[in-house]
């Protein structure tokens, strides 16, 4: 069997990146820059900054002169590789053999694969919708060797497959280039005129080495199958996952419980030797009928104790349905972070608070449900619904501090909710409200506080808050979007005080 590669040229690999990490620049001119000398010269911009006439090479006093509004961000020259490795372990969905070509294509080793996706058309354009569909641009071609898939992908027809013993057609009329040659022989080949592939290829090869050196030929030599090209493949990083096959299937909540200790002192024990802890862990229980039973516990700072984490799993087993029994037991941890070996030591200090803390958020989520636990800190934003944000993880800082200086209700509504209101005008508090069909009569209020949005946000209308109680001495917050004069103004409820 013929082998067959897969070139993927990735030509915006890290304008793509950061338009689909950062979403709010796709309307906005934006380039990457890297600093050579005592110059700043762009690296790579959006399809936005070149229409406005910015490219790659020119220097950033240049472009912020002719496009003042160009957001200029520094280039990282280890992201092209990070970027690669990502998306190569992400593509071992189709072939486990695949190598990374710098600074932008992937290699795709995909013999006895492509039947798989009912051929290799059909494979080749699941892997093109799979990355448009993750805002990537990329090339994509099919041969027999390493050197046509490259030379196809990045110069030739996107999605071309190359049958075997047609590569010479293939790349006859691509350019020099197509063949990945060095500097010093484009330089001259262009210069004798050959630029094509096509105008040299059929030479002498002795002519050929003496002219151009024996790189050229080697990489003829390899486009064509007569050289083997060594590659070197991604390896991706071993999940931290541990089996326990059973000789005899278990029943029993006993050899459950047993399995599941086993498998934690397993797994701690490779947790310890790398200085982790895990976040969030989970049972898979193979049963003898080919059904799983699942059971996950997940931990508010990492943890490789392994007597605590029985204990949260302790509570999950009567999930689990033996049946027949269970042939196999594996337990993955999906989620590890770096713990330090002084945090390890605190599970055995009765004193220690921030562990304590920690056990019991653990023990009431393994009870209750990690939903029904939540903290939650400041950020820097005057919008009510947007100035907190949820904790992902005991151990998280603030970045900024509470606002204490004026009342803030205990339960803040996600979205503000209207309200039917009877109110003098134009600026005073209402006298009375209808919420959810209940009229509440006021008996106290205190306001306005005006909050505005932040204006490299969005646009909108200003917000006059009130702090007011009813008649059952209930307290809410209310405002008013807008103003009686120049807006059509509305009531919401956004809050509740205690």
């Amino acid at each position: 069997m013929n082998k067959r590669m897969v070139a993927i040229w990735f030509p915006h690999l890290v304008t793509d990146w950061m338009l689909r990490r950062q979403l709010e620049l796709k309307d906005i001119p934006f380039a990457l820059v890297l600093k050579e000398g005592n110059r700043r010269i762009i690296k790579a911009t959006n399809n936005i900054a070149q229409q406005k006439g910015v490219s790659v090479g020119m220097v950033v006093a240049d472009c912020k002169a002719l496009v003042p509004e160009l957001q200029i961000f520094d280039y990282n020259t280890e992201q092209p590789l990070k970027l690669l490795t990502a998306l190569a372990e992400w593509c071992i969905r189709y072939t486990p053999f695949i190598s990374i070509d710098l600074p932008d294509v992937l290699i795709l080793d995909v013999s006895g694969c492509t039947h798989l996706w009912k051929g290799e058309e059909k494979y080749l354009q699941d892997i093109q919708q799979r990355f448009e569909n993750f805002g990537y641009h990329i090339q994509i071609a099919m041969a027999d060797t390493v050197g046509v898939a490259w030379a196809i992908a990045k110069y030739g027809t996107n999605g071309t497959i190359v049958s075997s013993g047609k590569e010479m057609d293939a790349i006859f009329l691509l350019p020099s280039a197509a063949l990945r040659l060095e500097s010093v022989a484009l330089d001259c080949l262009s210069k004798l005129g050959l630029k094509t592939i096509g105008s040299f290829i059929k030479m002498p090869t002795t002519a050929l080495r003496r002219r151009f050196g024996q790189h050229l030929l080697k990489r003829i030599a390899q486009a064509f199958g007569e050289e083997m090209e060594i590659m070197d493949p991604v390896i991706p990083v071993v999940p931290y996952q541990e089996r326990l096959p059973c000789l005899e299937p278990i029943r029993t909540v006993e050899g459950i419980e047993i399995a599941i200790k086993t498998l934690l002192e397993m797994l701690c024990e490779r947790l310890q030797q790398e200085s982790k802890g895990l976040r969030r862990c989970e049972l898979s229980c193979y049963r003898l009928d080919g059904l799983i039973e699942k059971i996950q516990i997940g931990t508010s700072k990492p943890s490789r104790n392994t007597l605590h984490l029985f204990k949260l799993f302790e509570n999950k087993i009567v999930e689990i349905e033996p049946d027949l029994g269970i042939e196999l037991f594996v337990l993955e941890a999906s989620i590890v972070e770096e713990l330090q070996s002084t945090q390890d030591a605190l599970w055995t200090i009765s004193s220690a608070k921030e562990s304590a803390i920690a056990e019991l958020l653990d023990r009431l989520a393994g009870r209750t449900g990690e939903q029904a636990i939540h903290r939650y800190l400041p950020e820097a934003h005057y919008w009510p619904e947007r100035s907190f944000k949820t904790a992902v993880s005991l151990n998280e800082k603030p970045t900024t501090e509470w606002r204490t200086d004026l009342p803030r209700p205990l339960h803040i509504l996600p979205v503000p909710e209207l309200i039917q209101v009877s109110v003098p005008l134009p600026d005073y508090p209402p006298l009375l409200f209808i919420y959810k069909k209940k009229s509440h009569a006021i008996k106290k209020a205190d306001g306005p506080e005006r909050i505005e949005q932040e204006w490299w946000i969005t646009d909108g209308l200003y917000r006059d808050y009130y702090c007011v109680e009813d008649e059952e001495g209930a307290r809410y917050w209310l405002f008013r979007s807008g103003d009686y004069n120049t807006d059509n103004p509305q009531w919401f409820i956004h809050g509740f005080f205690t």
